[in-house]
């Protein structure tokens, strides 16, 4: 195998943290899966079926154990009991040593140190408050408007109208006309990006990827000064993180540092909405008695703003109306458990003993990951009865969003992790879940919708596990029309 290969195997970005390949286990550490294969370990069996994987590895080892991956030293938290005094470890776990190392050399920027930026990149962490709370209402406001200008002109395309109304959403409109004449080419380029994103985030060397580079640069060349400045409608979100780099000095001598920021939202505000937009969509078209019971809802809410639903009028749903949708955000959250494949990781900052309960703890090295695999918990079926079957009310009680879930008769604190955990949660969580409920509202006011093929399924991409929302194999042909009433 060569060494392109090896690489290929790598599922998840961590390997630039340096640990010990010593294969001994110390008193106290958890238990090693073996594996006979130097180096690569359990990378094939692991990026083949991760879940598949770690399931069988703790009907061998227990609910924490230790996996060779790559070169690297994963140990692996298996029960969502034990996640709360995992998470809570923010001194000794840390994740950020991940973020200024890997994320840079993926979209190409260098690292945002404090020795050279002081201060900078606590205050481009708190530019995403501005994805939160009061500040989503505006934001909410300008993507309905934006979904409805892409669809009535391009009628159905839901990757196409997810990726543009984003991106007029958050950077704002051209300067004449009200949509950007190239964004079909952006949208392609960006497709072919995200499609070797998993082998960039391992590490891979970009020159090892054909035109990749260059795609990047062509991405990140979109995002120059003079033509931003000439955007309106633009989101104070973006506003904010480009004074924050005209702020900067240093930054002038760096002229695609800003740039590369900007493409880095792109891809964090798309990469992975439009994948779980899709499967909200297809598991409510597929079935068709969850699809006629959220369709209601969202006419219901309509109405009771005094607003009668015509398919000829423009309609508007604001953030308080999306809120109400209890049945269409309890689909959403059943696609996402039913697709995301996210994976929470810490580094181990020092050597010491990891409390995982009153009873127990482990003994980690310095430099170890720490691994939780939130698919595990999804698709237990302890926690969530007939777990690979989509429920559409699996997350409504008493006509309110349902929290509790037990495992060992205990209420979980983490039952549903598509967006990460404690300080590593997704900040764009909130504008993300109000994205996919604008689309599929849309989708089910001014459609009839039906599978070409009901008893064709998609199974989950495996390549990206650990990175977010698998995408579907294969492609899903719609039957669809526009709805008379």
């Amino acid at each position: 195998m060569c060494v392109c290969c090896v690489y290929i195997c790598v599922c998840v970005c961590v390997c630039t943290f340096s640990t010990s390949l010593l294969s001994y286990r110390r008193p106290g550490e958890p238990p090693l899966v073996s594996s006979w294969v130097p180096f690569i370990g359990k990378a094939l069996e692991f990026r083949k079926d991760a879940h598949k994987f770690l399931e069988e590895q703790r009907r061998k080892y227990g609910d924490v154990f230790t996996v060779l991956i790559a070169g690297k030293y994963m140990t692996f938290i298996m029960d969502p009991l034990l996640y709360p005094n995992i998470i809570k470890h923010g001194r000794q776990l840390d994740f950020h040593k991940f973020t200024q190392e890997v994320v840079p050399s993926t979209f190409g920027y260098p690292p945002v140190l404090d020795e050279v930026y002081p201060g900078l990149w606590d205050q481009i962490r708190r530019s995403f408050q501005l994805l939160q709370g009061d500040n989503l209402s505006p934001l909410t406001e300008s993507m309905m408007g934006n979904l409805m200008l892409v669809f009535r002109q391009d009628h159905f395309d839901q990757d196409g109208a997810m990726f543009e109304a984003t991106f007029l959403t958050i950077y704002g409109k051209p300067e004449t006309g009200s949509r950007h004449v190239e964004m079909e080419k952006l949208r392609e380029d960006f497709v072919k990006f995200d499609n070797v994103f998993p082998l960039l985030i391992a590490q891979i060397p970009i020159w090892l990827l054909g035109q990749t580079k260059a795609i990047r640069e062509k991405l990140i060349s979109y995002f120059l000064p003079q033509q931003m400045s000439r955007w309106s409608n633009m989101s104070q979100f973006i506003r904010r993180r480009s004074e924050l780099f005209n702020q900067q000095g240093q930054l002038k001598d760096l002229s695609s540092h800003p740039l590369a920021h900007h493409f880095a939202i792109l891809w964090a505000s798309v990469s992975n909405t439009i994948p779980a937009t899709f499967w909200a969509a297809y598991y409510l078209v597929k079935h068709p008695e969850a699809l006629q019971v959220v369709r209601q809802q969202i006419l219901d809410v309509l109405r009771d703003g005094g607003v009668e639903f015509s398919p000829n009028r423009y309609t508007m749903l604001s953030r308080d109306q999306l809120d109400k949708l209890v049945f269409l955000e309890s689909s959403i959250n059943e696609s996402l458990r039913l697709s995301s494949s996210s994976m929470n990781i810490r580094v181990a900052q020092e050597d010491f003993a990891l409390r995982l309960d009153a009873k127990r703890s482990v003994d980690v090295r310095k430099g170890d990951i720490i691994a939780l695999y939130p698919q595990s918990m999804h698709l237990d079926p302890e926690i969530y009865e007939d777990p690979q079957t989509f429920h559409f009310s699996r997350f409504v009680q008493d006509s309110r969003g349902k929290t509790d879930f037990y495992k060992n008769g205990q209420k979980l604190k983490y039952y549903l992790m598509p967006f990460g955990s404690g300080s590593t949660i997704c900040p764009g969580r909130f504008f993300a879940m109000n994205e996919i409920k604008q689309f599929v509202c849309l989708l089910l006011l001014y459609f009839d919708l039906q599978l070409e093929d009901e008893h064709k399924h998609p199974s989950l991409v495996s390549n990206r596990a650990g990175l977010g929302i698998l995408q579907p194999s294969t492609d899903v042909v719609l039957r669809y029309r526009r709805r008379a009433q």
